[in-house]
């Protein structure tokens, strides 16, 4: 398994028990075949620039340890959620 963080920004519109089921969500795919090490919701800050017409977000880091097929599920059920307006997946190399 290797080292992984994504960070990902939730639109700023949702409520917050819709930003806790993202969150649970995408915890529980990478913990399906991998481990969360660190998990930190950072909160409601401003984007350097509009994305999909929205100033703010609620941003979102993980670090976690997954082999490769985890990390493609991820990737792949980020992009069809709609309350993500970004994400970004990266190997961890420390």
């Amino acid at each position: 398994m290797r080292k992984y963080e994504v960070m990902y920004i939730v639109r700023p519109d949702v409520e917050q028990e819709v930003l806790q089921s993202v969150v649970d969500k995408f915890h529980g795919i990478i913990s399906n075949g991998g481990e969360v090490t660190k998990q930190e919701v950072m909160g409601k800050r401003r984007l350097a620039y509009e994305i999909n017409k929205h100033r703010d977000g609620y941003y979102v880091l993980v670090q976690f340890n997954a082999p490769t097929d985890v990390v493609a599920e991820l990737d792949r059920v980020m992009k069809i959620t709609d309350e993500v307006i970004r994400y970004l997946i990266v190997k961890d190399v420390a």
